[in-house]
């Protein structure tokens, strides 16, 4: 749960990154604790293979639950064939677990274990680490793609045709610049958006508790509006969580089509 000091409650602690069990585990001056936000991946990758499980039974009629494992495939397949075409399908694999790792990530980090003392989640894409590797691992793909399938043609990614000979010079430097800042938006979109939900559902949580601990007229005027106002928050960050790993998928397919197809 938040801290708690004075009868104020502190929005941030939820991010606070903390060994499990109090104890660091210090090899050659390195800290290799195990963490609770190492913790929490490991519970995405755990739940997502079990959901993937549960969805690869291959029936003939199929359950809800592959019907849902295959509506999830189905989707990142038609999202990177109408982005890249045919040769989309070769990342599919790629962008479908990037896609399902931060949509589990982001949904078990808004679940009520809070309720369980000594126990709350932790939303590991409310971290710029996490957000920024995942952004350079797709960035380094989109490189790797371009420079392989196109070698220094590449480059002229950054000229777009018919510029001017005069200009090219000038739009080729803005055009690098914009092409790298792609793996800081792309991570800093999906860190600021978690960070920020998640702290307006704790001040309002803060609201609710203190409204209940100064009596039944605070709790009228106070609590009940706070807790109204945080159930549909909650609400609006389900959504937001579903929307955020969509577009961290959609900008990356939108990446991979400017290596795929170079015009």
């Amino acid at each position: 749960m938040a801290a708690e000091s004075g009868g104020k409650i502190d929005p941030m602690h939820q991010f606070l990154i903390e060994p499990l069990f109090g104890r660091h585990w210090i090899v050659n001056g390195y800290d290799l604790s195990f963490t609770n936000s190492a913790l929490w991946m490991v519970i995405t990758v755990l739940s997502l293979a079990v959901f993937m499980a549960g969805g690869m039974r291959r029936e003939l009629v199929p359950g809800r639950w592959q019907a849902a494992a295959e509506g999830f495939t189905g989707f990142v397949q038609n999202m990177l064939t109408s982005n890249i075409g045919p040769e989309g399908k070769r990342f599919v694999p790629y962008v479908f677990s990037l896609f399902m790792f931060i949509l589990f990530a982001n949904v078990l980090g808004l679940l009520p274990f809070g309720v369980v003392p000594g126990w709350h989640p932790f939303t590991v894409t409310s971290h710029i680490t996490v957000t920024g590797v995942l952004a350079i691992i797709s960035f380094a793909i989109v490189l790797i793609v371009g420079f392989g399938r196109h070698g220094f043609h590449f480059f002229s990614l950054f000229v777009p045709h018919g510029t001017p000979v005069l200009m090219i010079p000038l739009i080729f430097v803005v055009e690098l610049m914009s092409f790298l800042v792609r793996p800081f938006s792309l991570g800093l979109r999906l860190f600021v958006a978690m960070t920020a939900g998640h702290i307006l559902l704790k001040v309002l949580a803060g609201f609710v508790i203190n409204g209940l601990n100064l009596g039944v007229g605070y709790a009228a005027i106070v609590t009940l509006p706070s807790f109204a106002l945080m159930i549909g928050i909650t609400l609006l960050e389900l959504l937001v969580a579903a929307i955020q790993a969509y577009v961290f998928a959609l900008l990356t397919s939108v990446y991979l089509n400017d290596a795929v197809n170079l015009h």
